[in-house]
């Protein structure tokens, strides 16, 4: 009943900047926390960023200072933008998001790919 829709992945040269969007349609009732996560090959998915209802955020050290995690809750979207980017962000990056069905589950978008090269 819920679906998170990824959009924004992409090629880019390092030192470049990309924004990645989630929009979350369907049936509920509300969002709390919506965050990203990431996964390189041969590497464990990791949390890169969050930020809840009210705003408050909070970044992976690799990424803080480059990243900006952001949520429009009238569009019911979460962004990233990326800035300054180099080659170790190239991954999968999914967002996910704390959704009120009912019940509070966990809902995640379908990947994008981002590539950074040298």
């Amino acid at each position: 009943q819920v679906q998170l829709v990824e959009s924004g992945g992409g090629l880019v040269q390092a030192g470049g900047s990309l924004r990645l969007s989630c929009a979350a349609s369907g049936r509920f009732f509300g969002i709390n926390r919506m965050g990203w996560y990431r996964q390189a090959p041969g590497k464990q998915r990791e949390l890169v960023t969050l930020i809840t209802s009210g705003g408050n955020t909070v970044y992976a050290d690799s990424v803080e200072g480059r990243f900006t995690i952001s949520r429009d809750n009238a569009r019911n979207t979460v962004y990233l933008q990326m800035n300054s980017l180099k080659v170790e962000d190239t991954a999968v990056y999914y967002c996910n998001a704390d959704v009120y069905n009912g019940t509070w589950g966990v809902y995640w978008g379908q990947g994008s790919q981002v590539t950074v090269s040298s």
